[in-house]
């Protein structure tokens, strides 16, 4: 019982991040964290070994060196940059790679329909919420933790860490 209750709190976490990165191009801070205490917390639980503990954490602490430097170069947000980390950590080996290729997917399809969206004429309720009318906005940010969400409910099912649980 617990268990499934924590196996819900990821992908809630990630819907929140996604929806929070949608009307205020932030991915707060206590949603990352939040993820990497609720793993530490779950992982005894769903009875993860030390060593399979271990490799999620290298995997978690590689993300986000990868997306620091990624950030520092202006390619992403630092909210994407810790979200993604917080992600891969619940991911593992080697389920970040699905992770990471159907989030780059999301968000190229996420870019291309936002770039379609911003030279077409919109109805003018679109532009009455500030939310909508910075996400519209030509030349505006990508909100790509919406994407990074997009692959978490995607791939999170069929990870080790998941199906691990639910057998366990």
């Amino acid at each position: 019982m617990i268990v499934t209750f924590v196996l819900l709190l990821f992908p809630l976490a990630m819907i929140i991040a996604g929806w929070r990165d949608i009307i205020s191009m932030t991915i707060p801070n206590w949603i990352s964290l939040s993820l990497l205490g609720l793993f530490v917390v779950s992982a005894p639980l769903i009875g993860l070994s030390w060593s399979q503990f271990g490799l999620h954490v290298f995997v978690g602490f590689s993300a986000l060196a990868l997306t620091i430097c990624m950030f520092a170069l202006g390619w992403i947000g630092g909210g994407d940059a810790k979200l993604f980390a917080a992600a891969a950590l619940w991911m593992g080996w080697p389920d970040i790679i699905a992770y990471t290729v159907v989030s780059a997917l999301a968000g190229g399809v996420l870019t291309i329909g936002l770039l379609l969206a911003r030279k077409t004429p919109l109805p003018p309720f679109l532009y009455t919420k500030e939310w909508s009318a910075r996400l519209l906005k030509k030349g505006g940010d990508i909100p790509y933790g919406v994407a990074l969400c997009a692959g978490a409910l995607y791939i999170f099912p069929k990870s080790g860490l998941f199906l691990a649980a639910v057998s366990g």
